[in-house]
């Protein structure tokens, strides 16, 4: 497992190349939810998500034991922020996507520098490709979340936050395969294992839900979430016995209470976020996560929406 020093370490690594993101309050959202509402801004981070801090503490190591190629298996923000900061530092990177990806999210990958590879429907037509190319070329693979240093490197937001606001009783985290979660667990729980930490994932994609409960790794089909960013079938072998540790508490959210989340953060805070972000807000707003009159900090992960579907 990681440990807090190895996100200390990440926070020291990556932080010539990324934002220390704000913290925003709203005080409709703190009315509504009964709890002083807090949100950890990564939507604003570079590349619009939490995902280029793990990808630049492994893409660094990476480099310095002398990789000269990257690449990752991502239509969304992890391609984009592998794609970034290896151009940051100069090392080609191919990420290798569906085919049928979102133009949009291509554009995406390509402006950040990175070179596009189509493979199949599945990441488990996509992983292997993309590790096949990493051998071929010298080069690395940089998973997703299922990575020490990736983990490492999203823990730091957990750093972050309990810098900032220092009163923090409780932080809500989205779930995919848990990498930003088990990052931030184990900064926040060997930092100061008060402060209550909460994980959301969306009914519809419940794998952690089910592992936890079944008390093994448990996976489930493919899920058509909106909450796209969290949907993987199953934790991964190395976030989910951090989550197992130390997880205070799991909530499911559905569809139609993401949606309303996302729309009243757009509306009434001004702030763009995308569906995996406000799976964090739409547990607060249904009053799911078992707390009053505290100081919460939901995460919001990122930002990158595609505006075509925004309206429907």
């Amino acid at each position: 497992m990681i440990n807090l020093y190895d996100c200390i370490q990440a926070k020291e690594n990556i932080a010539d190349f990324i934002h220390e993101t704000p913290i925003l309050h709203s005080s409709q959202l703190s009315e509504i939810c009964g709890n002083e509402m807090y949100f950890k801004a990564e939507h604003l981070q570079k590349t619009g998500s939490f995902k280029i801090r793990g990808a630049t503490n492994k893409v660094l190591r990476a480099v310095k034991e002398g990789a000269t190629f990257v690449t990752a298996a991502s239509s969304g923000n992890h391609g984009q922020a592998v794609a970034y900061i290896a151009r940051q530092l100069d090392v080609p990177a191919t990420i290798v996507v569906p085919v049928d990806a979102n133009e949009s999210k291509q554009n995406a990958i390509r402006a950040y520098g990175g070179n596009i590879e189509k493979c199949g429907t599945t990441s488990a037509e996509r992983l292997p490709r993309a590790k096949e190319l990493a051998a071929k070329h010298n080069g690395i693979f940089i998973p997703p979340y299922d990575d020490p240093l990736v983990m490492a490197g999203q823990g730091t937001i957990g750093l972050e936050i309990v810098d900032q606001l220092e009163d923090t009783d409780a932080i809500v985290v989205p779930i995919g395969g848990g990498g930003l979660l088990s990052g931030i667990l184990t900064a926040i729980k060997q930092k100061n294992p008060k402060v209550k930490v909460i994980g959301v994932e969306p009914e519809i994609a419940n794998d952690t839900f089910l592992s936890l409960k079944n008390g093994m790794i448990t996976s489930i089909p493919a899920t058509t979430t909106i909450a796209d960013g969290l949907r993987t079938n199953q934790p991964g072998d190395m976030t989910f016995p951090i989550l197992q540790k130390y997880l205070d508490d799991l909530v499911l959210v559905s569809e139609e209470e993401i949606k309303l989340a996302q729309s009243f953060v757009l509306e009434r805070m001004k702030q763009l976020i995308e569906p995996s972000s406000a799976v964090t807000v739409a547990a607060a707003m249904s009053k799911k996560l078992d707390i009053q009159n505290k100081n919460v900090v939901c995460v919001l992960s990122g930002g990158n929406v595609d505006v075509r579907t925004l309206r429907s």
